[in-house]
């Protein structure tokens, strides 16, 4: 009876050593892999190179002051549409002391000149028509009459520039006036009534009494790397895309590159500017930030794959064509244009092929 227990304990326990054997050696087998495919697709392929900037008018004015003085009274607020000519502020004029006490000065002197040389005249007058002196003494006085009468007159005009700051000869003062130079929208106004503001001169940009922009022609600014303003070219299109407006794309027309680089953050960037294709509905504002998608080259309705998919050695292409199921040959093809992520096949597979992608 022991040795029959011996036995079956021995044969239990050979039998444990290969279920543990055969165990660990099913654990060590891979399990065979199976491989994904995708075909070709046709799509449309774009090579682009992305331009960050902003939505700008193409015309944008800063109103300027004829006249130093006051800002006596505001006519228009930003958002306000005006035209060429309208009223957008009054200016009261602040006379300096020493000007006008001059110009004072000179009108009392002229005044005084004129009754001088009036009462001359008027001598003299009498006498020519008595037929006692010639014509010509005559027309000597009466010349310096007509000198001393514009004289006053001019000393008054300028008198009047120094406390108004214009004329009135013509019926109304302009200078004190100021008037937009353009059809648009007011865009800025940065100064309030009461406030002091100083004319445009040789020596003085002057003061900015508002901002006036034609609001229905729109340039994109932007700024793009060294390393893509050599394959830029006038006349090329962009797909331009507004921040503030998600949902819509608009298309633009590059039309300047800049000449010369300037350093930003380490890097050379160009200025660019591209005309902007507006839809009626809807508004756009001065400033708004945007990213512009410049086509360097297009590529419509091709055989195209994911890059991914190609094995390149040297200049050559190759693709892994399934021939049976999880049976795979090397094929090369002739690839054209690539936008990072799909890549025109001109030759060497065609729609219908399974090409070996990622394992499963």
């Amino acid at each position: 009876m022991k040795k029959i227990i011996r036995i079956v304990v021995l044969l239990a326990f050979l039998g444990l050593v290969v279920y543990t054997i055969v165990y660990l050696y099913s654990k060590k087998q891979k399990a065979p892999v199976v491989y994904q495919t995708e075909q070709a697709q046709v799509r449309n392929i774009i090579k682009r190179t992305v331009a960050t900037g902003s939505v700008v008018p193409r015309k944008e004015i800063e109103i300027k002051p004829k006249i130093s003085g006051i800002v006596e009274k505001l006519y228009v607020e930003p958002g306000d549409k005006v035209k060429s000519g309208d009223l957008i502020a009054k200016v009261r004029v602040i006379p300096n002391m020493v000007s006008l006490n001059e110009a004072e000065s000179r009108v009392s002197r002229a005044e005084i000149a004129l009754r001088e040389v009036q009462i001359d005249f008027e001598r003299k007058q009498l006498l020519f028509e008595k037929k006692v002196i010639p014509e010509a003494d005559f027309q000597a006085v009466e010349l310096k009459y007509q000198n001393a009468q514009e004289e006053l007159s001019a000393a008054k005009d300028n008198l009047q520039i120094i406390k108004e700051g214009a004329t009135q000869k013509k019926g109304e003062i302009t200078n004190t006036l100021v008037r937009s130079t353009i059809d648009g929208m007011v865009l800025q106004v940065p100064i309030e009534e009461g406030n002091s503001i100083i004319e445009s001169n040789n020596f003085n940009d002057g003061t900015t009494v508002a901002s006036v922009a034609n609001m229905n022609e729109m340039i994109f600014k932007g700024k793009i790397d060294e390393s893509e303003v050599g394959k830029l070219k006038i006349g090329m299109p962009l797909i331009m895309r507004i921040g503030a407006i998600e949902t819509q794309s608009f298309g633009a027309t590059l039309e300047y590159i800049s000449p010369k680089g300037v350093q930003e953050n380490g890097a050379i960037q160009f200025e660019i500017k591209a005309a902007v294709t507006l839809v009626d509905s809807l508004f756009i504002r001065a400033g708004y930030s945007a990213n512009a998608d410049i086509v360097l080259a297009k590529a419509d309705s091709v055989l195209s794959i994911s890059e991914s998919l190609i094995q390149f050695e040297g200049d050559n292409a190759f693709v892994e064509v399934e021939t049976a199921a999880q049976v795979f040959e090397r094929r090369e093809i002739k690839t054209g244009l690539s936008d990072g992520v799909f890549i025109e096949v001109k030759a060497g597979i065609s729609k219908d092929d399974r090409l070996k992608s990622k394992a499963q």
